[in-house]
Parts: structure tokens; C-alpha cells; sequence
């Protein structure tokens, strides 16, 4: 359940960054809320699987998933770069998370 929660911490990371960049194109008080509610539930349930996953495990993870996600939402969303060398470096990002999960 640890990994489902920090998976999940994740996507609401994902959410949330996806959420400042509408807060700045729009500038209201939804947009405002939804970015809230995004990291305010991303930091829950990361916290949750800190109970049983460890910090330096759980928080790399998470952080690979906001980043890579963030960039990869950046990419569908709003036009940003597809640049193979920047797809390199996601799946590098991703990969090591991965193999976080897999040695932990």
C-alpha cells in the first residue's frame, strides 16, 4: 500500500506543478485551489509511505515522478521542447527510480 500511496504522491506532484504553471496564465482563485489541493495531497500521501518505505528511498522516487512527469505533462499540455536528449534524460530519471524500487 506504501508504494501505491508514493506512486499516487507522485501524480498529485505531477498535478500540482502542471497546476502553477495554469496559475500563471490565469490567475484565479480555481487555479489557486486546484494547485493546493494538488501538493497539499501529494505531501499526505508521501508522508504515508515515509511510515514504511525510507525517506532517502521514498523522496528520490517522488521526485523522479514530479519531475519526469512535470516535463512530460509540459510536453502534451503546453507545447514544450520534445528534444531526444531531453527524452534521454527523462528516461534516465525514471530508470533510476525504478531501480530504487527495485533494490529497496
Amino acid at each position: 500500500m506504501a508504494w501505491i500511496s508514493l506512486i499516487l504522491a507522485g501524480v498529485f506532484e505531477m498535478f500540482g506543478v502542471t497546476m502553477i504553471n495554469k496559475l500563471h496564465k490565469d490567475r484565479n482563485w480555481k487555479s489557486f485551489l486546484l494547485l493546493f489541493f494538488g501538493f497539499g495531497a501529494s505531501f499526505i500521501l508521501l508522508s504515508y509511505a515515509m511510515k514504511t518505505i525510507s525517506m532517502g528511498t521514498a523522496y528520490a522516487i517522488w521526485t523522479g515522478i514530479g519531475a519526469s512527469g512535470g516535463a512530460i505533462l509540459g510536453m502534451i499540455l503546453f507545447g514544450e521542447s520534445r528534444d531526444v536528449k531531453r527524452l534521454i534524460f527523462i528516461a534516465m530519471v525514471l530508470s533510476a527510480a525504478i531501480g530504487l524500487k527495485l533494490v529497496s
